[in-house]
């Protein structure tokens, strides 16, 4: 198996050993595991600095490659939290380290937090759903620097802060848009199981999501626990496989310097 989505101490809001994750996911049996910590520009709460080590990261992220090299294959990935004023920044950082993996995450929009509720204040349910899918596909259009669009449908993790319902059609053109242009640029969607961690009530992208993807020939497709601490790894990966299998995906993609390897499942 392979878990495509794993952070350590060297993401700001993790404090579990590189080591430690590993180990983790060789116990369970994984033959990859992409090591995919955080970088966020001017990340919109200022009680939290989303910043890494580049070298550090990266030298531990080679040793530990050599030290696990019988064992397990680690992926040097990153995700990348972008908003649209720092496109640029985020594209030098990307080509400043030889990457196999990199996922490209909206956090944020228009320069406000959503995980503190900024982002839904003031605003009825669906205009914040509508705000923050043009922000992706603003985003995306200039942005192209990435494999796969991490937690596609993020914004329904904070459903505390809404106000009303909202209901699928009311931003599914939207959505639509969004995936045509990702399968367009040859990039691809991941599966984040956090969505369980997080008791939502949708999958993380959703069923329709993933339906609509496949009727738009989408294929490239990773999957990831968006693991913090080691016993997440891998998280209702079985669960993921059986609906991919029933939905008709025949692959998952694995990656090697920037470039896709199909995984038949």
């Amino acid at each position: 198996m392979f878990d495509y989505h794993v952070h350590t101490s060297y993401s700001a809001d993790c404090n579990i050993k590189m080591s430690e994750m590993i180990d983790s996911a060789v116990e369970k049996g994984f033959s990859e595991i992409a090591i995919t910590d955080h970088i966020d520009f001017d990340y919109p709460d200022s009680e939290i600095e989303f910043m890494l080590d580049f070298e550090g990261y990266h030298r531990a992220l080679e040793k530990h490659q050599e030290t696990y090299k019988d064992k397990i294959r680690i992926v040097k990935g990153l995700e990348v939290g972008i908003q649209h004023h720092i496109i640029e920044e985020c594209k030098d950082m990307v080509m400043d380290y030889s990457y196999d993996f990199v996922i490209c995450s909206l956090h944020g929009a228009e320069g406000k937090d959503l995980h503190n509720g900024d982002f839904f204040k003031d605003r009825e349910t669906k205009d914040a759903y509508i705000a923050y899918y043009t922000y992706m596909y603003d985003c995306l259009k200039a942005f192209k620097a990435y494999n796969v669009v991490g937690h596609l449908n993020l914004i329904d993790r904070y459903k505390k802060y809404m106000t009303d319902n909202v209901r699928y059609i009311q931003y599914s053109d939207l959505v639509e848009t969004i995936l045509k242009n990702i399968i367009y640029d040859g990039k691809g969607i991941e599966i984040n199981t956090s969505s369980f961690r997080y008791n939502m009530d949708v999958l993380t992208p959703t069923i329709e999501m993933l339906k609509l993807y496949k009727e738009l020939s989408g294929e490239i497709i990773t999957i990831g626990s968006d693991a913090h601490t080691p016993d997440y790894i891998g998280y209702q990966f079985d669960y993921i496989y059986a609906l991919l299998n029933q939905m008709g995906f025949k692959y998952i993609a694995a990656y090697k310097n920037m470039k896709p390897e199909f995984i038949r499942l």
